[in-house]
């Protein structure tokens, strides 16, 4: 029996205990973000914006195997949100279209949501009528039955089958009518109970999974109130794809307790604001950068692969990358960078080292006297630096992969990786 054959299937219920503590987590995840968020200007929160949800709408349409150009989705939200000194890209009027949704979905968060709006985003989805190879409905609810299937032809695995046709228009008018009523429940918990809800009606003939997440986001921002979007809950989505299919379709053959389908949402946008934490850390260290290093004359070239290792580029700064992704011969490499370690803004890591890299100088003086306790953990996969600073403040940072690696194996000293992970903590001092 599916969930939507039982009656009153909408009556769903939870266990507290093991959501509450989960709940708080976020809820303080939260506040702790915007709280860091408060320091930086009105461009640098654009910018942070700009950077989630690009990666938003990036992976919200990988879960659904569409595979989009980032600096396309980049470019396209930065002309839409006025963003200056981003590399610009002519994007895809369909990429043009997908974001337009998830700005009018974020900007717009306060207002009703409506069959109409859900209809002309969904066709914004779908703006040849097609979806891999087949023709579909699009701007209106679907007229077929929807199953959901898996599997080659002639051994295809049916995972759900959604409320027949006849019944959409009226479990999506129950659906609306609560999406935009007040209720005493935290707007964390409906971001979750609202996916859930529409897929398991899933009153589209395709699109559904990346509306549900859109819905997600608008609950989210109005139970904060805001149409800054920091953190998005498809990125984490994408990482475990298929524990999201198997805990939707058990949830959709279950009773109404939603307890495991909470439990893992919560968890997943816990992870969502630890990495959201990582790109504010990465901006408020690019900004004491520039502070420092705006006065110094550098060509277009040197800012512009400055800019991209700042903004977290996984990579080694050497002669043969910054070669590659400047698209210059290597000789030019060696003398940009070169002139950038004698102007102090990048330092050799390993001195006399065969094929040498380098690391920016955030700060001049030298980090490693004001932490102490020095550490590198690691989480779910993630690594983490972790010390005391100027012995009160405790510091945990997300590290790039290849950084956690680097330090372990010497070839990163101490001071860079500080440098470039903590410099911040400087600022004012």
């Amino acid at each position: 029996m599916y969930i939507h054959e039982r009656d009153n299937w909408t009556d769903f219920r939870w266990d507290a205990s093991q959501v509450s503590l989960l709940q708080e987590l976020v809820c303080r995840k939260q506040g702790l973000l915007f709280g860091r968020l408060s320091s930086l200007g009105f461009d640098s929160k654009l910018r942070a914006m700009a950077e989630n949800l690009t990666y938003d709408v990036v992976y919200s349409s990988e879960i659904e195997g569409i595979r989009l150009n980032v600096d396309d989705v980049r470019s396209s939200i930065a002309r839409r949100l006025g963003i200056e000194n981003v590399k610009y890209t002519a994007p895809s009027h369909y990429i043009d279209s997908i974001v337009n949704v998830m700005l009018e979905a974020v900007q717009k968060y306060d207002q009703p949501l409506s069959k109409e709006k859900l209809c002309a985003w969904q066709a914004a989805f779908f703006p040849s009528g097609f979806s891999e190879g087949s023709q579909i409905e699009v701007g209106k609810y679907r007229s077929n039955e929807e199953h959901i299937i898996s599997g080659m032809f002639g051994r295809e695995k049916i995972h759900y089958i959604a409320p027949s046709p006849d019944r959409v228009e009226g479990e999506m008018e129950r659906f609306l009518a609560w999406f935009d009523s007040e209720e005493p429940v935290s707007s964390v918990i409906r971001s979750a109970v609202a996916h859930f809800w529409f897929v398991s009606i899933h009153p589209f003939e395709d699109g559904n999974g990346r509306l549900a997440r859109i819905l997600s986001d608008m609950q989210l921002a109005r139970g904060e109130k805001s149409d800054y979007r920091f953190y998005n809950i498809s990125s984490q989505i994408n990482k475990d794809k298929n524990h999201y299919y198997d805990i939707l379709e058990k949830m959709q053959h279950g009773d109404g307790d939603l307890t495991e389908w909470l439990v893992w949402y919560l968890q997943k946008l816990i992870d969502a604001l630890d990495e959201a934490e990582a790109i504010v850390t990465s901006i408020l260290n690019k900004s004491f950068f520039w502070q420092k290093a705006s006065s110094i004359p550098m060509t277009e070239r040197q800012t512009e692969m400055l800019n991209l290792f700042l903004d977290g580029y996984e990579s080694k700064i050497t002669s043969k990358t910054w070669a590659s992704l400047a698209k210059c011969s290597k000789d030019t490499a060696i003398r940009d960078i070169q002139d950038l370690v004698e102007k102090n803004i990048l330092v050799i890591d390993i001195p006399g080292a065969k094929r040498p890299s380098y690391s920016i100088v955030y700060d001049a003086e030298d980090l490693t006297q004001f932490f102490a306790d020095v550490t590198i953990t690691e989480e779910k996969g993630i690594s983490y630096l972790c010390a005391l600073f100027k012995g009160k403040k405790q510091v945990r940072e997300r590290l790039l992969k290849l950084d956690a690696e680097r330090y372990l194996k010497d070839d990163l000293p101490l001071s860079n990786l500080l440098g470039k992970y903590c410099s911040y903590l400087m600022a004012g001092k």
